[in-house]
């Protein structure tokens, strides 16, 4: 039986931050330890969702792609999806509705999941393109990522709310991937607004960090803590 009460995250933000895209855990693997989630791809090859069991990439060309179980990640967060809380909301702004979440529920220092499933009347996502070795700093590759945009769209958002307090494993706040239901638009949430649909919550007891130990670059990185919460904030946003 799975354990719903916990969220597994491979890798940490703060080390993607520093150019750390080399992918160190397979997709498979990944997979075993929660079915919905969020991540990038080896190399930074674009965003990633995962759903119902399934990993989807959204490239820097805005193309979905399943993803095959050998496909290495850097950087991915799951969990079994079995939510605590489910609610409808209509016509609201994304950071309206993010707001309310805090106000109705008290997961301001959790970690909690977060699936929302519904027509969105605006979505604005962004997939940033593969990099080389070596390397450069995700502040420098997201300046120049692709962003994509619909309107009146069918789909599902999927991610996670970090507390403040473990910014660095995550980013402190929200940090959302959407997926349309025609499998044709997605990445990294910039901006949305909810026409109509279901939210569902998850609060967590318990975070597995899991480290890629065999990795030298990893073994070897030298975080800039100082700089961290500023650089978080460029990437993410």
């Amino acid at each position: 039986m799975h354990e719903t009460n916990k969220i597994y995250q491979h890798g940490t933000l703060a080390t993607l931050i520093e150019g750390l895209y080399e992918g160190t855990l397979s997709v498979g693997e990944l997979l075993k330890h929660g079915d919905y989630g969020i991540g990038t791809v080896g190399d930074l090859d674009g965003e990633m969702i995962a759903m119902d069991g399934k990993a989807f990439q959204i490239t820097s060309e805005g193309q979905v792609n399943q993803l095959t179980d050998d496909v290495l990640v850097p950087f991915a967060t799951v969990h079994f999806h079995q939510p605590d809380v489910s609610i409808q909301f209509e016509n609201v702004a994304g950071s309206i509705l993010e707001e309310q979440l805090l106000e109705l529920y008290p997961y301001q220092n959790l970690f909690f999941g977060i699936v929302i499933k519904g027509t969105f009347s605006k979505m604005s996502t962004r997939s940033v393109a593969k990099q080389s070795k070596p390397y450069p700093n995700l502040t420098v590759v997201t300046a120049e990522q692709s962003e994509f945009s619909a309107e009146h769209i069918d789909g599902t958002i999927v991610g996670y709310f970090t507390p403040k307090l473990f910014q660095g494993i995550g980013a402190a706040g929200f940090h959302l991937h959407f997926l349309s239901d025609e499998m044709d638009m997605g990445g990294h949430i910039l901006d949305y607004h909810l026409e109509n649909g279901m939210v569902s919550l998850q609060p967590f007891s318990s975070l597995e960090q899991h480290f890629p130990i065999e990795n030298d670059a990893f073994l070897k990185s030298n975080v800039n803590v100082a700089k961290l919460h500023d650089e978080i904030k460029l990437a993410e946003n």
